[in-house]
């Protein structure tokens, strides 16, 4: 049975959210900006904890808004692993990270490499990243339009969808183009405790509908041995072994080497409050992501076990042909009128906190580490000058992200790739790189100029290869994705050996 999606009561839930939007963008936009030290890092001056939840708000998407549920539903609880190796990536990256970019006041983290290995390097590290955020974000942005689609038209037609991802690019741009990255910051606390507030909602709704006692749910999943959360096979996925290795590597990059992430880590007072900031935002984000993972622990028993929830339905996750997760069943299905319009809001905030952070992202990268140092060769202009340069670049950069939102809407059409892994996936392919070339320039004295771009796309080639659909389908073989991170890095690092920087530039 499908209702029509939206009642009344939806719709002024939808509404309100959206006119709280407004105003905060109006009120957050108002702070003066008068250089790009403002604009990107919000002139150091943003507190610690604000920066704490905004990395917890950007590190969730509407990816894991929808696919931390469907894990544990069709898994167990093994995923917890995933954020158990976020946590020992922060210590390092708050460690050994952290210190190098306060000493040289970076406003991107690639400005690290031009001390070590020359302007060349920031750059081509720079347009790395420029490439992985364009593909990884417009992916993200697909599956968030996606699902706002689904609630809000019940179809995914592509007109339908091209209007949720305009949406969606608004809502990022109201905050990020005047107010740059401190309103970023602000929206991203009202995201997080939107889309936290309807996981809890969902959660306590889920529970009183299955009519049965704590002690009953926890015997039933246990016998189905949903409860597992250290898995210590050597299968890859989640298993004890990958998350030591690969999602190890894949989180000191994510939350050390993405500017996506880390810009919010630079625009503290000093390293201390830095590091504080990211060590709340993990301790933070490990009870959202277990929030998600119950969820879908109980959608197991609302629609596996009849017997508990009294719903005798044959569910086949699928929407118009396209595969969808259970939790979009759910809100597809059963849920009651007002919650609908609360868990739409939810996923919005989920998409809206990792687009608007990514636009600011990647403008700061633009013009602080190529458009800056290339326009000043010419001739000198005022910082103000290159203010307006960083809005035209969001500008440019939301055209680009909803370009390539709409590709991946084609290209699943005609791929059979799963999503989340696609979203995933394509960043990670950067990240190797990044983490051979700075994994040299930290720990050793080797790599140069010549060496960084061979070990950028030496990473990325890598993995590229090692991908199901390429070398997989030659050969017939399949690799986990941590593990592919880990060779991808070892020959990323492995080329950077090769490289003797002639004038050594300390990076301690």
């Amino acid at each position: 049975m499908m209702h029509s999606a939206f009642s009344t009561l939806d719709w002024m839930i939808f509404a309100s959210y959206f006119l709280v939007l407004i105003i905060t963008s109006v009120l957050l936009s108002q702070g003066k900006i008068e250089n790009t030290r403002d604009y990107f890092v919000g002139s150091n001056r943003v507190p610690m904890f604000a920066v704490a939840i905004s990395v917890l708000a950007t590190s969730q998407s509407a990816a894991t808004f929808l696919g931390g549920p469907e894990y544990s539903y069709g898994k167990d609880l093994t995923f917890i692993g995933f954020y158990l190796s976020a946590f020992l990536a922060i210590i390092f990256v708050a460690k050994v990270l952290i210190p190098r970019f306060y000493a040289i006041k970076a406003v991107t983290v690639y400005e690290l490499l031009e001390k070590r290995y020359g302007a060349s390097a920031k750059k081509q590290a720079g347009v790395m990243f420029l490439v992985g955020r364009l593909f990884a974000s417009g992916a993200r942005l697909y599956i968030g339009a996606l699902a706002i689609s689904m609630i809000l038209f019940l179809d995914i037609a592509a007109v339908h969808v091209a209007i949720s991802i305009a949406i969606l690019m608004l809502g990022a741009l109201a905050y990020v183009y005047f107010g740059g990255v401190k309103s970023v910051i602000f929206s991203d606390i009202i995201q997080a405790v939107t889309y936290i507030g309807a996981g809890i909602a969902v959660l306590v709704y889920l529970y009183m509908s299955i009519n049965t006692d704590m002690g009953t749910i926890i015997s039933t999943l246990e016998a189905d041995h949903k409860l597992r959360v250290l898995d210590w096979s050597m299968s890859g996925g989640f298993s004890v072994w990958a998350l030591l290795g690969g999602w190890l590597l894949l989180n000191i990059a994510a939350y050390g080497l993405d500017q996506d992430m880390t810009q919010r880590a630079l625009t503290c007072k000093d390293t201390k409050e830095a590091q504080n900031s990211l060590m709340f935002s993990i301790y933070m984000t490990i009870p959202v992501a277990i929030l998600f993972l119950f969820i879908g622990l109980l959608l197991y028993l609302f629609y596996q076990h009849p017997e508990l929830s009294g719903l005798n339905t044959e569910v086949v996750q699928k929407f118009e042909g396209e595969k969808i997760t259970i939790f979009m069943y759910y809100i597809l299905h059963e849920m009651p009128e007002g919650m609908r319009g609360l868990v739409t809001v939810g996923a919005v905030a989920a998409a809206l906190s990792s687009s608007n952070s990514v636009l600011g992202a990647m403008s700061s990268v633009a013009i602080e580490d190529l458009y800056k140092p290339w326009r000043l060769k010419r001739d000198s202009v005022d910082e103000m000058h290159f203010v307006e340069a960083g809005r035209t670049a969001v500008l440019l950069f939301a055209l680009a992200l909803s370009a390539m939102a709409m590709v991946s809407y084609y290209w699943q059409r005609y791929t059979e790739l799963p999503l989340l892994s696609f979203a995933l996936g394509v960043m990670a392919f950067a990240y190797t790189g990044l983490l051979g070339v700075y994994g040299a320039a930290i720990f050793t004295k080797r790599g140069s100029a010549v060496t960084v771009p061979l070990s950028l796309i030496g990473g990325f080639l890598t993995v590229l290869l090692l991908q199901p659909y390429v070398l997989g389908a030659i050969f017939d073989f399949k690799l986990g994705f941590a593990w592919q991170i880990l060779i991808g890095t070892v020959v990323a690092f492995g080329i950077m050996m090769f490289g003797k920087d002639k004038k050594q530039r300390s990076m301690k």
